[in-house]
């Protein structure tokens, strides 16, 4: 492998993934990631770090279901790829659950290897929860072995921090992206620093940080759909002209403002 990797073998590393998930293969699932590499699924949940932790993370919510990936686009940025894509999940029981989502992968060279570092899933529990309640008796089920199977393989700790996804901005955090991102587009900067946090970070690509001003100008037209609120972070898929990425909208410790703007659209 090159010193410097390139686009096509950084996805190559996160297209191993879903090969794994499809084959069941634990394993291999495992080896892709780097010594002590962290998996947040979804974001706002307890992470996943450590190999013994990412095979019981494998244990609870891949090993029992047939997984899908059905991706619509990934963009990459430096060392990082990101997906869109919704994933199908099939439970045991039949039942079929699509969530819609935004995968990140932040991508190390290990001794001449690509490992993931960091997997990061933004997509969102109660939205999942609602379809597995209105998917009838299948759905009931599933929610009935999923507990067991969850308090089993991470603890009653583990299982409570995979419900802290149930918090995080919500609509309100939605609501407050879209504002910024619909101001952006239009040319608003009163309208971007509205919603901003005192002290902002705005990125067009990881480690170029900008002034509203610039940023502003350089999001001319922009046009956003399937915001996903997970955590304290709001991700949407982005278009300017033909080229299409993705945004991730960082929310303050507390309240709606947002404290930092990444935006990762080819240029």
């Amino acid at each position: 492998m090159s010193a410097n990797p390139t686009a096509a073998e950084l996805l190559a590393t996160v297209e191993a993934s879903p090969k794994a998930v499809a084959a069941h293969d634990r394993t291999a699932w495992v080896d892709l990631f780097a010594e002590g590499a962290t998996v947040e699924d979804p974001v706002g949940s307890r992470p996943h770090t450590g190999r013994a932790a990412l095979e019981r993370f494998y244990d609870t919510f891949i090993a029992p279901n047939d997984i899908a990936f059905v991706v619509d686009h990934d963009v990459v940025s430096a060392m990082t790829v990101f997906r869109d894509l919704t994933i199908e999940t099939t439970m045991s029981t039949g039942v079929t659950l699509p969530v819609p989502m935004h995968l990140r992968y932040d991508v190390v060279d290990r001794d001449g290897q690509l490992k993931i570092h960091a997997l990061r899933a933004h997509w969102e529990l109660p939205g999942m929860i609602a379809q597995l309640l209105g998917a009838g008796v299948p759905g009931l089920l599933a929610g009935v072995k999923l507990g067991p199977q969850l308090i089993g393989n991470q603890g009653i700790g583990g299982a409570l921090g995979f419900m802290g996804a149930m918090r995080g901005v919500g609509t309100s955090g939605k609501q407050a992206a879209a504002r910024l991102l619909e101001a952006a587009g239009r040319g608003d900067t009163a309208g971007v620093r509205a919603v901003l946090a005192p002290v902002a970070r705005l990125e067009w690509h990881a480690g170029h940080a900008m002034s509203v001003e610039d940023f502003v100008t350089r999001a001319a037209r922009l046009r956003w759909r399937k915001l996903i609120a997970a955590g304290r972070t709001v991700t949407a898929t982005v278009e300017t002209g033909d080229a299409r990425g993705i945004a991730q909208l960082d929310f303050a410790e507390r309240g709606n403002r947002i404290q930092a703007v990444r935006l990762v659209v080819p240029d």
